[in-house]
């Protein structure tokens, strides 16, 4: 029987372990575990954390391995290799995929009930990986997709319009890197579409603006990366705001991904759309209007995504 009060996290690099400091910082879970394939990493985050607890809420928060996920409500992985130098993206990608490989069927073994949330990179060809290899429902694994990129999205539109960023409903979709696009025809500040709030607010040239948001939206991992080596509190509080969904059944609509069934002539492949997020993982994708152009965008993102997986399936 699942414990809805439990969360497992596979990997305790910098994604992992922040990951675990935000649900820990939630209030979602009373009880933790923490796997790693270097136990005392595992153990040191956990203790870590687990000082806290008189400054914060009570918890339990441990060290584990794979049995110890049975009974968790979630199983949040961020297990992967980092790309080292004269390495190609496609041999991280090999190399990653090979981890799941090995992950996936020591949680499909133990006959796991819950929700498996992507978190490593490439995440779109991992949550494709993970369905594959888990025996688990499509419904049921669901990756952190453009969780982050849409949050970025909003953030920069509302520096640029001057409006509070939680009333702006806009999201980056397709694959989570170099051929994710702005659905901007079906963008709104609380139901006024983009293009009329942009006069609204004095901004009648915003095509211009438009392409320096998208493309500050893609670079953006790259840029932190480039200052501080590495991304991970962003994508931290994005596993909290999915864990949150199901957690609550909120029914909350994220750009996560998923495994697409026939959506603008997009399938078999996992990618980011928005999605109705519950206690059952994806109940049901968001078909967001999209122009023309953008339902090309879309295709190509996805057959940028089947070439990897030809390549490493």
């Amino acid at each position: 029987m699942l414990n809805l009060r439990k969360v497992a996290v596979v990997g305790c690099g910098f994604v992992g372990s922040s990951s675990a400091f935000a649900l820990m910082m939630s209030g979602l879970f009373s009880e933790m575990v923490l796997i790693d394939a270097d136990r005392e990493r595992a153990e040191g985050e956990a203790l870590d954390i687990s000082h806290g607890m008189p400054l914060a809420r009570p918890m339990k928060i441990y060290a584990g391995d794979y049995d110890d996920v049975t009974d968790a409500a979630i199983i949040v992985v961020t297990a992967g290799a980092n790309q080292k130098p004269g390495e190609t993206r496609l041999d991280l990608v090999k190399k990653n995929v090979a981890i799941f490989k090995s992950i996936m069927p020591e949680i499909s073994k133990r006959k796991y009930k819950g929700i498996l949330l992507i978190v490593a990179n490439p995440v779109d060809i991992l949550t494709y990986t993970a369905v594959k290899y888990s025996g688990l429902p499509s419904s049921r694994v669901i990756g952190s997709g453009t969780v982050l990129d849409t949050a970025r999205l909003k953030y920069l539109l509302s520096e640029h319009l001057g409006v509070d960023s939680r009333s702006i409903h806009a999201y980056i979709i397709g694959e989570h890197g170099d051929s994710e696009f702005a659905a901007w025809s079906s963008a709104n500040v609380s139901g006024v579409p983009l293009y009329d709030f942009c006069k609204m607010r004095g901004h009648s040239h915003f095509e211009d603006a438009q392409k320096k948001i998208e493309a500050d939206v893609r670079d953006s991992a790259y840029e932190i990366i480039k200052r501080k080596h590495a991304t991970y509190y962003g994508i931290a509080m994005s596993v909290k705001r999915i864990c949150e969904a199901i957690i609550r059944d909120e029914k909350s609509v994220l750009a996560v991904s998923s495994l697409m069934e026939d959506v603008y002539g997009v399938e078999d492949v996992a990618l980011s759309m928005p999605a109705i997020v519950g206690k059952d993982g994806v109940e049901t994708l968001i078909p967001v209007r999209l122009s023309v152009d953008e339902q090309r965008k879309l295709r190509e993102s996805a057959e940028i995504l089947k070439g990897v997986i030809r390549d490493v399936l």
